[in-house]
């Protein structure tokens, strides 16, 4: 009977992606709209500094701080 249920929830999933997928709207964005004034790109090391250093470092930060700053006190035995 568990497999039966398991058979039953991927056609469910699969079924609702499915329609999600097929009823959603183009993103149109070809078209631009009234207003629209959009800067110069970022280069690739803007990128990349952007969106995978500057996570990474504000991760690191984070992480130093909470152990740095740590007053719980560690049991040796």
């Amino acid at each position: 009977m568990d497999k039966k249920n398991a058979l039953r929830a991927g056609a469910v999933a699969a079924g609702t992606t499915l329609m999600m997928l097929l009823m959603s709207s183009p993103a149109l964005a070809l078209t631009p709209d009234d207003g629209d004034d959009p800067g110069p790109g970022l280069s690739v090391a803007e990128t990349l500094g952007w969106y995978v250093v500057a996570p990474i470092a504000l991760f690191a930060l984070i992480a130093g701080l909470v152990m740095v700053l740590d007053k719980s006190k560690k049991q040796t035995r």
